[in-house]
């Protein structure tokens, strides 16, 4: 089977990976044929790679407002959430508490884990509402005098929902407390910010973090941006790269195709986003009304513009992605990062939702409009795969 063209509406898996923006090739390949050199060296073509690797800083840091120097490069969204988590935390002098959200995605969740298994921190995990959202009357039950650090994500990757993070960050702030939100899967779609300058009010929070493969970039690569004068404990020791807090060898091209496709994604956020929501509404709205058993997880408005993401009673969400597969149709029932597990979503367990109906989650990741045919193909196949097994 040929893989799904996705300029064509056919690949509706951008939560996972967004397809490669030309920017972000364009730059790499510029980086490939001036000669690969390792940014730490010291001779013009090491000279050559660090200038790149600071204009990238430069354009990333613009575009999230934050400053160059706050920007840390790393392999990607994982390694960065672990960064914030344990790195912040360990270097921070107060406190040995930590409070997160019942559907964070594992990266912040296991860190936070980790710190109580291996440090003796406290945990704090809040719960959710049935459309996954945080209560800011749960969170300030929950702060103390030693909280260290407060987590939470921006928005799901797997029902989109999108916190209101300044209202609870302000909260956080009450006690000390170093904020983080994980932005992985709403800085390409969203306006968000480090820094008071940014959209949000009070400058939001102190740190977040990024991907560079939903903005369109290449895979592998990513950012914690924390602001200056916090201290970063190191997870990674080596050669003292990225101002200490994250050794290795920059991947210089990598991080050029990142800046460029973050630089590319934040110039159309809001034109993008409208065509997107339009999209969204038009198959969710298509979904609930054709599609028998069918539910929307996650809040109804309050939500990533291109994601659309549904229970099905009485089908396995399995089954639905074979058949939208075998029509050409590249969907998913969830995060990619736990793709294979055959355990219920613990995102959908804390909204409420009963083990044998999370297992029927299918969810559509827009990348771009979606188009009429796309569309009438999507519904056409979950009605038939629904009625299917319903006459099974």
């Amino acid at each position: 089977m040929t893989e799904p063209d996705r300029g064509s509406g056919r690949y509706l898996d951008a939560a996972a990976t967004a397809p490669l923006r030309p920017e972000a090739l364009d730059a790499m390949l510029r980086v490939f044929t001036a000669g690969q050199a390792n940014a730490s060296s010291v001779h013009s073509p090491g000279f050559r790679a660090r200038e790149e690797i600071e204009a990238a800083r430069a354009r990333v840091a613009s575009a999230l407002g934050a400053r160059p120097g706050d920007v840390i490069f790393t392999s990607g969204g994982t390694e960065a959430n672990s960064l914030a988590i344990v790195g912040l935390s360990l270097a921070s002098p107060r406190g040995r508490h930590l409070v997160t959200t019942a559907i964070e995605h594992s990266s912040v969740l296991e860190s936070c884990r980790y710190l109580e298994r291996v440090f003796g921190f406290e945990l704090t995990v809040l719960p959710v509402d049935g459309e996954g959202r945080v209560s800011p009357a749960d969170l300030r039950a929950a702060l103390r005098p030693d909280t260290t650090l407060v987590s939470v994500g921006l928005a799901n990757g797997e029902i989109g929902t999108v916190q209101d993070v300044p209202a609870l960050a302000a909260l956080a702030r009450e006690v000390g407390a170093i904020v983080h939100t994980d932005a992985v899967q709403a800085a390409a779609s969203l306006p968000v910010s480090v820094g008071a300058a940014g959209a949000w009010p009070g400058g939001a929070v102190d740190a977040l973090t990024v991907a560079s493969h939903k903005f369109g970039g290449p895979q592998g690569v990513g950012a914690l941006v924390a602001r200056s004068g916090l201290r970063i404990e190191p997870i990674i020791h080596g050669g003292g790269q990225e101002r200490g807090a994250r050794s290795g060898t920059e991947n210089v091209a990598g991080i050029a195709g990142f800046a460029a496709a973050v630089g590319a994604a934040t110039a159309q956020i809001g034109s993008a986003a409208l065509a997107l929501m339009e999209s969204r509404d038009a198959l969710t709205d298509r979904i609930l009304a054709e599609v028998p058993g069918a539910r929307l997880t996650g809040h109804p408005t309050e939500r990533l513009p291109g994601h659309a993401s549904f229970t099905v009673r009485g089908v396995s969400g399995e089954s639905l992605l074979v058949a939208l597969d075998a029509a050409g149709l590249a969907v998913s029932s969830g995060s990619a990062c736990a793709a294979g597990k055959s355990e219920p979503s613990p995102v959908l367990l804390a909204l409420g939702v009963s083990d044998e109906l999370a297992q029927s989650a299918v969810r559509f990741s827009l990348a771009g409009p979606l188009p009429s045919e796309s569309l009438d193909r999507i519904v056409r196949v979950l009605r038939a795969e629904v009625l299917r097994g319903v006459a099974g």
